[in-house]
């Protein structure tokens, strides 16, 4: 297996880095993989992840939901339910933060196309992006999508969008500071980048630590903090316009967390401690075990 090495920090560029903890991969193939940290900006990473062309088969499971859409089981018939929620929630925050109810959006990394076809329904020309095979032909089935592979990002004119989405899907992008000067290229001047990744400074990554389901090794390349990700998205011409937390996801991964560390009655641990989490996020947005970025250009 070739290996993501990581020697340099991707944000800050820092060469001192430590390796913080070890992760199971509970989904496909019970691996450990470790967490390095970069003593300079903080920044966490997955280290010695498969490279690209080589990671799919850690995707090959009926229960990763984002690409198969299962339905199999408690966990994933909550998501389903919670998802046609926050489909309402993101389009709302989407249109306020685009400041028109109308326009060209491109979701990277749509999966089965849910957010995709929601935003289409409301009248926005829709652009789509989704590695997966499988999950575009879900798409396609299920809502006439034609959604493009990870190839057609490299075919989109300059200053295509006026707002690009990306839900869930930065932390699994390999070419990090690459996709980012990308984004900047394809976004209008007073376009919005809207980025809703897990936050490893969360209250439930602070309580479960390696097991925290959110690391998701090694899917999960990077892992940002509210601090983490500014640095980043500043370092690419990027200035945050607004922060809001994800107030269901710490219940869903508190939930999946039990699960994966085969507890009993695993529904009603997790739901105690997404509440104590969904609790102290109220005190502090930023302790939310999921956020969403909206970044906007540096103007001048």
């Amino acid at each position: 297996m070739n290996k993501l090495t990581i020697n340099v920090c991707p944000v800050c560029g820092c060469t001192h880095l430590e390796r913080v903890m070890t992760c199971t991969d509970s989904y496909a193939s019970g691996e450990r993989f470790d967490l390095y940290r970069c003593t300079e900006c903080g920044f966490v990473f997955t280290q010695d992840a498969p490279v690209e062309a080589e990671i799919g088969r850690y995707y090959e499971t009926p229960d990763y939901i984002s690409h198969s859409d299962t339905r199999k089981g408690a966990m994933n018939a909550i998501y389903h339910r919670v998802r046609q929620y926050m489909l309402g929630s993101k389009a709302r925050l989407v249109m306020r933060y685009a400041r028109c109810t109308g326009g060209r959006l491109l979701d990277i990394g749509t999966g089965t196309g849910y957010f995709a076809q929601a935003m289409d329904g409301r009248g926005w020309k829709v652009e789509a992006v989704e590695k997966n095979p499988q999950a575009r032909a879900f798409a396609k089935e299920h809502f006439g999508l034609d959604v493009q592979p990870e190839s057609a990002l490299n075919e989109f004119a300059p200053g295509s969008f006026d707002v690009i989405t990306l839900w869930h899907v930065m932390e699994h992008l390999e070419h990090l500071n690459e996709t980012w000067v990308r984004l900047g290229e394809l976004l209008t001047p007073n376009g919005a980048l809207v980025v809703a990744v897990p936050n490893c400074s969360s209250t439930d990554a602070k309580r479960y630590g390696a097991d925290w389901a959110a690391y998701d090794v090694p899917r999960h390349l990077w892992h940002f903090t509210p601090a983490t990700i500014r640095r980043l998205a500043e370092k690419h011409g990027f200035v945050m316009a607004g922060c809001h937390p994800m107030p269901f996801d710490a219940f869903y991964v508190s939930m999946l967390t039990e699960k994966q560390k085969g507890n009993s009655n695993s529904f009603l641990k997790g739901m105690a401690v997404g509440f104590s989490a969904w609790l102290s996020a109220w005190g502090s947005k930023e302790r939310s075990s999921s956020m969403i970025y909206v970044f906007r250009k540096k103007q001048g």
